[in-house]
């Protein structure tokens, strides 16, 4: 269907680069979607270049390069799409190439990190130690920001600001500790140096990026009139909410929508809580009742009374005017409720021990501290449980620990998995027994249905 359309790049949609003075690491759909976005629309733009590099795969990089750093944001809402060619990515790297990236950050005209890396990536990194110790190239992405940062402070190139923008409570604090653990392993010295010249920013990122389908590429070609194998789709919606100090300066990201705040806490949890922790219930709970997108699970009222229930709790949590959350919760209930986002249910689903850690146990803790069951926020643990017992090799960073637990049944399965969580709570026996309660409930509902036909 392609064939014979120019490709994007420098013959098609020719874009000045800016030079690089950004470096991000985990070059996907959503930075692409929103970091770069941002950067894009910044009044400044010209002025701020980001330099990218991917996680796991070289396979971004490789398709990005051959298109100069450009590609399509298709956004996508009921009404129709737009298309729009994103050219703030210059350059586009292979994470393997920890070379290029030492060199990038000891440079002084880089002066901002950004990261999305997974929020399972933030526990990695010790091993790096002894590889930095024996002077080879480190293998996760906190390891190899470290080997950067030691690089510049050798270069005597300034300070920069690191600026997390995973989904994790406080982010910008877990990035540094993370750093700065392996840093003091390695390196007082080095370790000091960060602690005075980088600057660790929170941030609370939103904008659904469903993954890339062969038929949004062919969309891209029919209705632009030329090739590009790296379009991202999202929806019109995005957010981006930043708390922290840039010391050698940053876009003018407010231009495009972004908000500076003295603190980030109350944001990062209305979005780790509703939307995230939404999307948590939708994921497990939705496929078990045969759903396969979000659009879907939300149309089935099983599934949407389990997320209002858990939105009534979290809210009670969620304290300030200037968080608007009755119209934050029905924003979140038209995005969802989009269809022609097709945001796939299994996408979410990975990684959930990590997830549920910040999205369901704050809640339920919260609930039961002040009086009550904290019920809903249990039942998405149970979901969870209900979903590893008949996927059991969905990925996760505690993938043994959830096979072990299958080994065992009832009661006792449930208690291992919630340790996995919070190992608190799961020595409270009436937290195990509730989560048990409700994970056999919801597993017989999802049998009836199973038998009968019907989802409602």
């Amino acid at each position: 269907m392609t064939a014979g359309l120019p490709r994007l790049g420098r013959d098609v949609a020719p874009h000045p680069k800016a030079p690089v003075r950004i470096v991000h690491l985990g070059l996907g759909a959503f930075h692409r979607s929103h970091q770069a976005w941002f950067t894009q629309h910044a009044g400044d733009a010209g002025e701020w270049g980001i330099a990218s590099f991917t996680g796991r795969r070289p396979d971004a990089a490789e398709v990005l390069a051959a298109q100069d750093g450009l590609f399509t944001v298709v956004e996508r809402s009921d009404s129709g799409d737009t298309f729009e060619v994103v050219g703030s990515i210059v350059e586009a790297v292979d994470g393997a190439n920890v070379g290029r990236l030492v060199e990038l950050l000891a440079a002084p005209q880089t002066s901002v990190v950004t990261l999305t890396i997974t929020e399972a990536a933030y526990g990695l990194g010790a091993d790096d130690v002894e590889l930095l110790r024996a002077r080879q190239e480190p293998t996760t992405p906190l390891g190899r920001l470290v080997l950067g940062l030691a690089a510049r402070k050798d270069a005597d190139a300034g300070p920069l600001a690191v600026v997390s923008c995973d989904n994790l409570s406080d982010n910008g604090n877990v990035a540094k500790e993370g750093v700065l653990g392996i840093a003091r392993d390695l390196d007082g010295g080095l370790a000091a140096w960060i602690e005075a010249n980088v600057s660790f920013v929170s941030t609370s990122v939103d904008r659904i990026t469903p993954r890339t389908t062969p038929e949004d590429v062919a969309l891209v070609a029919r209705e632009c009139g030329y090739r590009d194998e790296a379009p991202v789709v999202a929806e019109p919606f995005r957010n981006w909410v930043l708390s922290g100090d840039f010391p050698a300066g940053r876009p003018r990201w407010e231009d495009a929508g972004a908000v500076f705040v003295g603190g980030i806490e109350p944001y990062e949890n209305r979005k780790l809580w509703l939307l995230n922790g939404a999307h948590s219930i939708l994921a497990y709970a939705g496929q078990l009742r045969g759903h396969s997108t979000v659009a879907e699970a939300l149309a089935d009222p099983v599934c949407l009374q389990a997320v209002e229930d858990f939105w009534d709790e979290a809210s009670r949590h969620l304290s300030g005017d200037d968080l608007h959350i009755p119209e934050y919760r029905a924003a979140l209930l038209e995005r969802f409720g989009n269809s022609r986002i097709a945001h796939h249910l299994a996408q979410i689903a990975m990684d959930a021990s990590t997830k549920l850690r910040m999205r369901a146990v704050p809640v339920l803790r919260a609930e039961r501290e002040a009086g009550r069951s904290g019920e809903a926020a249990a039942r998405m643990i149970a979901v969870w449980a209900a979903y590893v017992e008949s996927n059991p090799g969905l990925q996760d960073p505690q993938a043994a620990g959830v096979e072990q637990a299958n080994r065992l049944a009832g009661v006792d399965r449930v208690a291992a998995l919630v340790s996995l969580l919070d190992t608190g709570l799961a020595g409270d026996p009436s937290v195990v027994e509730l989560v048990h309660r409700l994970s056999q409930a919801f597993a017989s509902r999802v049998q009836s249905v199973a038998t009968s036909g019907n989802p409602n």
